[in-house]
């Protein structure tokens, strides 16, 4: 018997025009979850959960070991630069699960420390820990079996982050998550005014199935549909395999999307593909958000991912690509997606790499802030130079 959605979008979990094609998420932030329902009375701002700089494996695990915020109060009164929060999502998940334990893996696959030890990096010879206020902000909230009240949720959530003057990087999760996720960056800064570079090897255009609400094949779709975020503000990066078919191909023509195949990338370099992008995303719109699929990457690299494609980018390719959009451009959101450990290998692998990301990513914005925004920035000691320029190894000054 089937069931009759006439009266469900009156429900409060679900914004007006679930229901209907093209989908839409509600508006504003009331009810949010980012609640704190134990420490009544407290102070707001970050909670810092271990006694001491501790390395990566010891103490609790938040991400890098930052302080918690659990509300947006702690968020303002920390005057936090970049918050980290997961969404432990896989239910809109197509092939194989497991990205609902994406958001705890990569927080804990790091045996790095957080704050009180050093994180400069060795390619920029920038600490952001050092130039930076972030905390981890914990999980989103997840109704399990409801897609509709989960998503609305999700935006919510993240948009206290962005309304706070945060910067979130989310950890998925499914990439489902980001339809909601970039619409709450879409809220606050505009619809029409935010730009997504996405790395995938999959478009995530197609249209959903007959009966699904969402799938993490369609977030892209979603967001150009229901007016977020045009299709001429999209770049893509890394699309290869068998999927999608013409008529999406066609569909997404339509709409301006620019997008580079990994056909253009194995014929003209990574380095001048990655160019190209950053350049399309200077002029795609007036704030960046990165969305980053782990499948992006070979799977030599990300094995522990639902809809692997042999054939794509390395790990290098993809820090450097983070790190140089966050530096270069400028980004106001960031979201990690398909990690799914139970297809990790033992070294897990797929998790520190998205956990690598997230720290480009912070290097990147604490470049910005610098004022590090040349192209293709490395420290000169990086490159075996000294600070006048020369060769710094005796090797190399004999050559």
């Amino acid at each position: 018997m089937g069931h009759d959605h006439s009266h469900d979008h009156d429900h409060d979990h679900w914004p007006e025009g679930f229901w209907q094609q093209p989908r839409r998420l509600g508006q504003g932030l009331d009810g949010h979850g980012a609640v704190d329902d134990y420490n009544t009375g407290r102070a707001p701002g970050p909670i810092f959960v271990n006694r001491k700089a501790e390395g990566g494996f010891a103490g609790i695990q938040t991400f890098a070991k930052l302080p918690v915020c659990l509300t947006p109060e702690d968020l303002r009164a920390g005057e936090i630069d970049v918050a980290v929060l997961g969404v432990p999502w896989d239910s809109t998940a197509t092939g194989r699960s497991g990205t609902n334990h994406g958001p705890l893996a990569i927080r804990a696959c790091d045996y790095k420390g957080g704050y009180g030890r050093a994180h400069f990096s060795l390619d920029t010879h920038v600490d952001a820990f050092a130039e930076l206020k972030m905390c981890d902000y914990g999980d989103a909230p997840i109704k399990v079996g409801n897609t509709a009240a989960t998503f609305e949720g999700i935006r919510k959530f993240v948009g206290t982050v962005v309304d706070a003057g945060a910067i979130p990087i989310i950890l998925g999760g499914d990439h489902a998550i980001t339809w909601p996720c970039a619409t709450a960056l879409a809220d606050h800064y505009g619809h029409g005014k935010v730009g997504i570079v996405h790395f995938d090897a999959h478009a995530d255009t197609g249209p959903d199935s007959p009966g699904s609400l969402a799938s993490h094949g369609t977030p892209m779709r979603h967001l150009i549909e229901s007016g977020a975020v045009p299709g001429k503000n999209f770049v893509q990066v890394g699309l290869r395999g068998y999927w999608p078919d013409q008529e999406t191909l066609d569909w997404m023509d339509e709409r301006d999307m620019r997008t580079h195949f990994m056909a253009e990338i194995n014929r003209d370099g990574f380095d001048k593909v990655l160019e190209r992008a950053v350049d399309e995303a200077l002029d795609s719109a007036d704030h960046l958000y990165i969305s980053l699929d782990i499948d992006v990457a070979d799977p030599a690299f990300a094995p522990g991912t639902g809809t692997p494609e042999p054939g794509g980018l390395t790990s290098g390719n993809v820090l450097t690509a983070v790190r140089r959009l966050a530096a270069e451009v400028g980004i106001v959101g960031m979201d990690v997606v398909e990690v799914s450990p139970p297809y990790d290998d033992r070294g897990e692998i797929t998790a520190l790499l998205a956990n690598r990301a997230v720290r480009e990513a912070m290097t990147g914005i604490a470049m910005r802030r610098q004022g590090v925004t040349e192209p293709d920035y490395l420290h000169p000691y990086a490159v075996g130079l000294d600070a006048e320029g020369n060769p710094r190894n005796k090797v190399f000054r004999e050559r």
